[in-house]
């Protein structure tokens, strides 16, 4: 149990830590952070029930005020904005990278976190992310993907730098990857 709340908030720490990185800013004024890469590896490495805990406890220091999302913010009013979606996301988005990798813990490694990490660290991220803002901007379905759309090389390159990531991880110390653990039952 101990372990686990251990894991739990070091991935929470990863994830406001990548957020402090410097942003990188497309020209319509959106910076891009690599907070999602930190939820694709919650995911990958602490599996589905986890990971998603670590996405919350880093959610709750940001409604707690925090500003640890992208330019500095933080405090309840980042739930209800044009991106609040995406933070929504971020906790299905961790919990289906997990549960992907749980249930290919006998596939290799790299392109199982690939996959884990394409399909619920950007489809689903975006599914949830699209639709908050769709509602929020008051803008169709089909507009706020166009608006998405810029980001979508940047996220595939996390995907690929979580996969990367979690495959050394595995190599280094084996047995590490909770996410293969859960569904080993250990």
């Amino acid at each position: 149990m101990e372990k686990s709340l251990t894991h739990v908030a070091l991935f929470a720490a990863i994830i406001a830590v990548l957020g402090l990185l410097p942003k990188l800013q497309l020209g319509f004024g959106v910076p891009i952070t690599a907070q999602s890469l930190g939820v694709m590896l919650a995911g990958c490495v602490l599996g589905a029930k986890r990971g998603a805990l670590a996405v919350l406890l880093f959610l709750l220091i940001v409604a707690l005020g925090l500003p640890l999302l992208a330019g500095g913010r933080g405090g309840l009013g980042v739930f209800v904005g044009p991106t609040a979606g995406f933070l929504w996301g971020w906790v299905a988005a961790a919990f289906v990278t997990g549960w992907i990798m749980e249930r290919g813990a006998k596939a290799p490694v790299l392109p199982m976190a690939a996959v884990a990490s394409v399909l619920g660290g950007i489809v689903v991220l975006y599914a949830c992310g699209i639709l908050g803002m769709s509602l929020v901007l008051k803008k169709s379905l089909v507009e706020s993907t166009l608006l998405m759309a810029a980001f979508i090389p940047g996220d595939l390159l996390k995907a690929a730098i979580a996969a990367m990531l979690t495959a050394s991880l595995a190599r280094a110390r084996p047995g590490s990857l909770m996410s293969r653990r859960a569904a080993t039952g250990q």
